[in-house]
């Protein structure tokens, strides 16, 4: 399973999203039986494939016999294995059982006729004459291979529609629950829904991302990574948004805020659904324009076939199509932002494939009434004319698209905007807020009009993708800044409302970085390097010719390790949202307890955001370093309790003590993992470090929640 629904940063319960964490109920289910469903159909077809292949006139020594006889066996065994897997399948889905189990039936009965066909072993003793074999009964072999591969494929089948119904059923439950989370007025309230909520997530996340590591169409694959993506981030925006509205009920920008992040969650999880079921709710279609890049692709192809056939199109039909790709460079010559050189230069190309379609169209005509030779040649060079001519448009609107991206990461890289509406949030400047607001909203338009323009030059139907995805982002999100912008200027000492704002602020700031790396990516592949991928920046890279210097660089994990890397952030993720809830909750938040209790969370949250490649860690020396201060501020915290403790009554003191005694044993453990020396198992090393830290904020969790109804409970019998 994937992690991260990808390009594709939340924290709270929004850390879901990456794929589901281990040790879920759910990690044993559907998604690993039809996985391993799968990973049994592969040896079949290779030892089918080898039973057919067989001659009928090779020799037959014992050798040979043996090694027949084996494949047979080899090819019942993977059968059985492959009907185990089925009948739980079918058990735990009622609706099919029986079309399943049918299934599997014909899968046995196939792979026992394999076995009995391929018994062959006595095929030299006397006794054997008149014994059915694959050598007198070939035919019957290859009717079993052929019921068997069927068999498969209706379980494959029907597999596939029961993970699609867990799909659509776990985002009904998401959608119920966040009903109930808009229309909750008490914050106690909206903490009980949100853990509810934090979970459904983390499930549905790990059906959709074990769904897009499935999917074959690279197409689907980037669309379900980038709704994944926003339900990741928009958890986290739907967290703090909502704790605003809860602390400030009256305030108008507050609720556009959280309205405006309920919509796009909706949206984002409507697309999930489309993309698993393959078909547009609401009979909707796909209106999105072809990219400049692959109308000039179809168009070559076009003009190239007709070398082959000079009668299979229109010569209107293809002027039309021209005019359509000429039509959409207007995206870079209407654009304020673009240089007067690159626009004088796109018109020119332009123009100039213009003339050279009306020079083919000249040549094609004359060539459909004479067959000279020299025609033909001449139709050649005037193919090969427009192929040179596109190029060069292409290379040109490359050139504006990346060299005005560059140039925007750029000199938006300090985020002076954002700096500056926080800080006229802060002082309740309105007029100021209005200023700043205006210039983040130019931003906005320059960003997504950059990305309209990459994709057109991105050159890759994955990559349009993420371009669409990156100019949705920045449109949205833009807007919600000055919302919760607006908020925080209205109620200027507001902690939850900076915390919003804040969030909003990350957000951007994060789709900056995703856009840089996107950037990369186009650039790849215009230049011929597009196996080049961009993993998380997690491990460090092992030097070749040097084992005694430590590398640190970024390493690119393998996609089995980058995919566990993220599944154990996911839960640490959702646990730093609990714990937040829980400090939240205490009136006192210099209370010592709280105080380590907060920066326990933020270290975890550094933590989650390290899994995705994302935030201040970017090599796991920096990890280590922080699991040691992680570990130490755990220490503090037990010592803290114990204090607390001491104001309890004995029942309740020993409760205490007993979970903190669950947590000391866990400290002196992570610290023994960062001292040992990994060598060449760092990945394994991360692997546990990061499942001890889960393990002591799940406790974490259950301590700060403990204390304060102790707390309460103390003060009430005073």
């Amino acid at each position: 399973m994937a992690a991260s629904l990808g390009p594709a940063a939340v924290g709270g319960a929004g850390a879901a999203y990456g794929s589901g964490p281990s040790g879920f109920a759910f990690d044993s289910g559907l998604e690993i039986k039809t996985r391993s469903v799968e990973q049994t159909l592969l040896p079949l077809v290779s030892q089918i494939t080898t039973l057919i292949n067989h001659k009928d006139n090779t020799k037959k020594s014992d050798k040979t016999l043996q090694a027949i006889q084996r494949v047979g066996q080899a090819v019942n065994l993977a059968v059985g294995r492959f009907v185990k897997v089925g009948e739980a399948i079918a058990n735990e889905n009622w609706d099919l059982k029986e079309e399943i189990n049918i299934a599997c039936i014909e899968a046995k009965q196939a792979g026992e006729t394999i076995a009995a066909l391929t018994d062959v072993t006595n095929l030299n003793h006397p006794k054997s004459d008149g014994q059915i074999t694959i050598f007198t009964d070939k035919t019957g072999v290859i009717k079993a291979a052929r019921l068997l591969l069927s068999s498969v494929t209706k379980v494959l089948l029907l597999a596939d529609r029961v993970v699609i119904k867990q799909i659509i059923t776990s985002r009904n439950k998401v959608l119920a629950t966040m009903e109930r989370l808009e229309r909750v007025n008490s914050f106690q309230e909206f903490v009980q829904i949100f853990s509810q909520f934090g979970n459904e997530m983390v499930e549905f996340a790990h059906l959709t991302g074990d769904r897009q590591n499935d999917l074959k169409d690279e197409k689907k694959k980037a669309k379900m990574a980038a709704a994944r993506a926003v339900l990741e981030k928009c958890t986290m925006m739907l967290l703090t948004a909502s704790k605003t509205c809860l602390r400030h009920p009256s305030c108008e920008s507050a609720h556009r805020n959280k309205e405006g992040v309920f919509d796009r969650m909706k949206v984002a999880l409507d697309k999930v659904i489309e993309i698993v079921t393959d078909c547009k709710l609401n009979g909707e279609t796909d209106i999105s324009s072809v990219s400049i890049f692959t109308g000039i692709k179809e168009f070559k192809m076009n003009i190239e076939a007709l070398r082959e056939n000079l009668y299979f199109q229109s010569k209107e039909n293809l002027s039309a199509t021209l005019e359509v790709i000429l039509e959409r460079t207007e995206d870079f010559t209407d654009s304020a932002y673009t240089s007067h050189e690159h626009r004088e230069r796109i018109l020119e190309l332009s123009t100039q494939a213009r003339m050279e379609v009306q020079q083919l169209i000249s040549v094609w005509i004359q060539a459909q009434s004479k067959k000279t030779k020299s025609i033909a040649e001449e139709l050649e060079l005037s193919i090969l004319k427009i192929g040179h001519s596109l190029n060069e448009l292409k290379k040109e609107l490359h050139s504006t698209a990346t060299q005005r991206a560059a140039d925007l990461l750029k000199y938006h890289a300090d985020h002076v905007v954002l700096k500056a509406l926080k800080l006229t949030g802060v002082e309740g400047n309105l007029e100021a807020l209005a200023e700043y607001a205006c210039k983040l909203s130019e931003q906005k338009e320059q960003l997504v009009e950059t990305c309209r323009l990459l994709r057109h030059v991105c050159g890759t139907e994955p990559l349009e993708i993420t371009c669409i995805h990156a100019e949705e982002t920045f449109q949205v999100t833009g807007q919600q800044i000055i919302s919760a912008a607006e908020t925080l200027t209205l109620h200027p000492s507001s902690k939850i409302a900076k915390e919003n704002l804040d969030v909003f602020c990350e957000a951007w700031e994060s789709q900056i970085n995703d856009m840089s790396t996107l950037l990369r990516e186009i650039n790849d592949v215009f230049e011929g390097r597009r196996g080049e991928k961009y993993g998380y920046l997690s491990l460090p890279k092992p030097m070749k010719n040097n084992a005694n210097l430590k590398s640190l660089k970024p390493d690119k994990p393998d996609s089995e390790e980058q995919a566990k890397i993220a599944k154990l952030g996911l839960k640490l993720g959702l646990l730093t949202s609990d714990a937040n809830c829980e400090v939240e909750k205490w009136e006192d938040q210099e209370n010592e307890v709280v105080r380590c209790g907060r920066n326990m969370s933020r270290m975890a949250y550094s933590l989650y955001l390290f899994t995705r490649g994302e935030g201040p860690l970017k090599t796991s020396q920096d990890l280590i370093h922080q699991l040691e201060v992680f570990a130490t501020e755990s220490l503090k915290l037990t010592s803290s309790v114990q204090a607390f403790s001491k104001q309890l009554k004995d029942d309740d003191k020993l409760m205490l003590l007993l979970e903190i005694n669950k947590l000391i044993p866990l400290c002196h453990q992570l610290q023994t993992i960062t001292k040992t020396s990994s060598q060449n198992k760092v990945f394994l090393k991360v692997d546990k470090c990061i499942t001890k830290t889960r393990s002591m904020m799940a406790l974490l969790v259950q301590l700060l929640s403990l204390c304060y109804k102790l707390l309460k409970k103390s003060k009430a019998e005073t």
